[in-house]
């Protein structure tokens, strides 16, 4: 067995066949994800795999956040949900470990982080209280789907169906841009830059999409860049308006999404995504019938180092979050991403 480098700029077909392939991959493990987060963040990415008589038996794609605010780490994978190490026996899990420590200590890292849907190391400093996922089947009879909804939160879609919403899909990120920068501003987080919206529809394709939502009269009210992974919808970056609530657009967004992932995409897994436990993000999952699922963040920490606790439930951020809640919009959307960029 050897150890390699993938340069993600050059051939990654063996890297996401392999993916596409594996039962534990995400669609964070796609090679698209790092380049579209190195084009537009300028990071560097460490995309590690084992090579057995010429075939991939194992990999991990780690990117290096060196920030002064935040700290120096490598994270698999940075500014998604989920990664972590994919492999096929414990002989390529024991070399991709190996191999990440010696990358750390090259590059001096505070931490390794390993964002992994299960439990991989039972010797590991783990967090696996602080975040759940939300996944489930779907069936291919969207009507069925839509009995599967708790009659709450199915009177919750009929009530924007009512209000005569309707879904569309977008060419480009700037309508999900404005309403995404707004909705992050007034939770107090920094936005993004837009160039990774772009970036990241330019490197998935057809494999990402941006649905809309608009009133009767064509004003944008909600919309959501989702990603399309083997059988799975994803959705990921979302946002509204400050009218989406009262038209119950969010609820109906999602909604739409799934009924065309079903009907378009022959989906059959609809993945909610990552939330704090106990945040309302948290609850509106559950709300949809999801049950949550704990997930198993890893580390290698440097010696004497501290499990990282760079979240916005943290105290000693709640100050920072306060005051950018309070800036004009322009304002956040300049100075965000020079932040965003360093959390991961």
């Amino acid at each position: 067995m050897q150890v390699k480098m993938l340069n993600i700029f050059e051939d990654c077909s063996k890297w996401d066949d392999y993916v596409l392939k594996h039962s534990a991959a995400t669609v964070y493990h796609m090679s698209a994800w790092g380049r579209a987060v190195s084009a537009s963040m300028g990071h560097d990415c460490y995309y590690i795999y084992i090579e057995d008589k010429g075939e991939i038996c194992g990999l991990i794609p780690l990117i290096h956040i060196k920030s002064r605010l935040f700290g120096n780490s490598l994270i698999s994978v940075a500014f998604a949900t989920n990664g972590g190490p994919i492999f096929d026996n414990h002989s390529a899990l024991e070399l991709l470990d190996e191999e990440c420590r010696r990358l750390s200590s090259a590059l001096n890292v505070d931490f390794l982080e390993c964002r992994n849907m299960a439990a991989i190391h039972d010797d590991w400093p783990t967090k696996n209280e602080t975040y759940s996922t939300f996944r489930k089947d779907l069936s291919p009879d969207n009507e069925e789907n839509m009995k599967e909804i708790p009659r709450k939160q199915r009177a919750m879609v009929r009530k924007g169906i009512k209000f005569d919403l309707k879904a569309v899909i977008d060419a480009l990120p700037d309508r999900l841009f404005s309403m995404y920068s707004e909705s992050v501003r007034n939770l107090g987080s920094p936005v993004f830059p837009k160039k990774l919206f772009y970036c990241l529809k330019q490197e998935f394709g057809d494999n990402c999409e941006i649905l809309t939502v608009e009133t009767s009269e064509g004003q944008p009210v909600s919309s959501v860049m989702t990603f399309y992974f083997r059988d799975e919808v994803v959705p990921y970056y979302g946002g509204g308006t400050n009218e989406a609530r009262a038209l119950a657009a969010n609820d109906f967004m999602y909604w739409s999404l799934m009924a065309h992932a079903v009907s378009h995409k022959k989906c059959r897994i609809f993945d909610f995504g990552r939330s704090k436990n106990g945040t309302g993000a948290f609850s509106f999952k559950k709300n949809w019938g999801f049950e949550p699922r704990a997930l198993h963040y890893e580390f290698i920490l440097k010696e004497g180092g501290k499990l990282p606790d760079i979240n916005p439930l943290n105290p000693k951020y709640q100050l920072m979050i306060k005051t950018w809640k309070k800036l004009p919009l322009p304002i956040a959307n300049m100075v965000g991403p020079l932040i965003s960029r360093s959390l991961g």
